[in-house]
Order: C-alpha cells, then structure tokens, then sequence
C-alpha cells in the first residue's frame, strides 16, 4: 500500500512537472472543414501569450474525418490539437468511420459557433418560424429548401425542423453556399439555413429575410433577429460550433492548463474584434461542459439523419 501510494504520489508529480514545462516546443492545431481563421486567431494569441509558435495544420479532406483520424493517432502530449466542428459530430451518424468523439479524444474547451440563420425569399408568405409551418402544412411538399450538399449541417437542419414541425420540406442539394443562396435570392428555393455571415450582406440589403436564428443565442451579426426558441422551437440548436480536442490520454494537467488559457486567450479585444468581424460568436464550457455538449451534439445528429433516411 505504501509503494502504491508513493508510486501514485512520484506519478502526480512527474504529471505536474511536465504540465509546468509545457508547451516547451511547437504546438500544432490540425484543422478539419471549414475555414481555419479561428485557429489563426487562436494561434496568434497562444504564441504571443506562452511564447511557443501554433502550427496550423489544413487537413479539410473526407469531411472531417481525416483530420480527427489524425489526432486520434497522435502522442497524447499536448502538442497535437484538433480544431473539432460539428462535421465531427455529425460524420459518424452517417458513415463508418475510425475515431470515436468520446472514446478517442479528451475535451478541452469549447471556443465560438457560426450561428445558422433561417432565412427565406422575401415573396414568401410567412414573417415568423410559426407562419412558415403553417403554410408548409397547407402546401405539403411545395416548400423548397436549399442546403450546402447531401449530409452537411443545413441539410439535417432542413430535416430536423420537417421531423420536429411534422411538415413535408423538399431538400434542393447544392455544391456550395454561393449556389444556394443565389437561388434563394432568385426565389427558385424557398428557404435555406445558412451561416449568418453568409447572407447578412443580402439580408441587410432586403433581398432575403430572416425568421430565426437556429442557436442557442442570438447572433452577434444580427442581433435583433429572435433564435428558434424564442420562436416556438426549442431545443433547436443546430449552429456551427468550434472546439479545441486533444488525444485521449493527454495528461490532465495540461488540458487543465489550456482549458484556462485558450478562452483567455481569444479574450482579448484584438481576437474578439478578428472573431466577430467573421462571424464568430464566443463559446464557453471547460473539459466537462465541453464532453456532456459531445454526447448532446452526435445524438441531435442521429436524429436528423434519421430522419433524412440517412443513418448507417
């Protein structure tokens, strides 16, 4: 007992030896889909901050799954980090795929979302989330929905809302934002749940209009437009959302070290001026908050992609 107790004591020890080192050399944030302005914004204030250089490593192929693959596999040091997304979540409620979200890696904290916005062609008969399912419930199947693809956030978006609403939505896939807003515009789809930094510039300029935004809070972009909750649809949070992860083993005193760091970090007036300017609301929530919001976010997706006849 007193071997094991030493042996447990030597092991805390050499466990907070090494978190106070840390980080003694580079640390590499390997970044999945999406953009990668959050990591440099993050990187820039951790470098500033401890001195050591934030590598941004662009690993966007297989959705997702190429860079988690490659985190999952990485020494569980600290020096490889995962700018996990909500493609993450959703990837494994679809496909076959290597990693496991909560198996394979330790949450750090989460950082900011991209709020989806519900925007609709101004022609539309309906001002409110009420109004427009009404009117699908009177026109079944005649409300057109774009989205970014097949599978993507704004598809299960679509199908989430038809599943909870009990309405026909018609999904129209295309292969980006730019292609489905344009149609939108155009009042050849109906409706569309986009990034809000996406379309304000149409949205302020009347050539689209906003129901709700489909997050837990307001964004930061536009905020006088109410969310879903407020709306009638709770529990309706199917914004982009932004977290850093590491390998799983990673000792706890380092994810302890940049769970407080990080979101002190992107604090500072100069990264939440670079944030804002692109969209980026703020998130909160350490290693706990952060899992419980992993195990809530891939059961949402399974819903939806159940619901869309597209669960594995």
């Amino acid at each position: 007992m007193k071997l094991a107790a030493w042996l447990m004591s030597a092991a805390l020890a050499a466990g907070n030896a090494f978190a106070q080192d840390y980080p003694a050399k580079p640390i590499r944030f390997i970044v999945g889909p999406g953009p990668d302005a959050l990591a440099r914004v993050i990187g820039q204030q951790i470098t500033q901050a401890w001195g050591q250089p934030v590598i941004i490593d662009q690993r966007g192929g297989g959705g997702g799954t190429i860079s988690a693959e490659a985190v999952a596999k990485s020494a569980p040091d600290g020096y490889t980090l995962l700018l996990a997304t909500g493609t993450h979540t959703i990837n494994p409620s679809m496909y076959k795929v290597s990693y496991d979200m909560v198996r394979d890696f330790a949450p750090v904290t989460l950082l900011a979302s991209t709020p989806f916005i519900l925007a609709v062609h101004p022609s539309v008969p309906a001002n409110s989330v009420r109004e427009l399912i009404a009117l699908a419930k009177s026109k079944p199947g005649d409300i057109l929905y774009a989205s970014t693809g097949v599978g993507t956030a704004p598809h299960l978006s679509g199908e989430l809302l038809s599943m909870r609403a009990g309405v026909k939505l018609v999904h129209v896939p295309y292969q980006g934002s730019p292609q489905a807003a344009t149609d939108l515009i155009a009042g050849r789809v109906t409706m569309m749940f986009s990034p809000a930094s996406a379309v304000v510039s149409q949205v302020e300029a009347g050539s689209l209009r906003v129901l709700a935004s489909a997050a837990s809070q307001r964004p930061g972009i536009l905020p006088d437009v109410p969310t879903m909750a407020e709306a009638g649809m709770p529990d309706f949070d199917t914004s982009i959302w932004f977290g850093l992860m590491a390998p799983v083993g990673t000792p706890q005193e380092i994810v302890d070290k940049l769970a407080r760091a990080v979101p002190e970090a992107i604090k500072t007036s100069e990264a939440q001026t670079a944030l804002k300017s692109q969209g980026f609301d703020q998130l909160a929530g350490g290693p706990d908050v952060f899992a419980r919001f992993i195990v809530t976010e891939t059961a949402k997706w399974s819903e939806a992609a159940k619901a869309a006849g597209m669960k594995k």
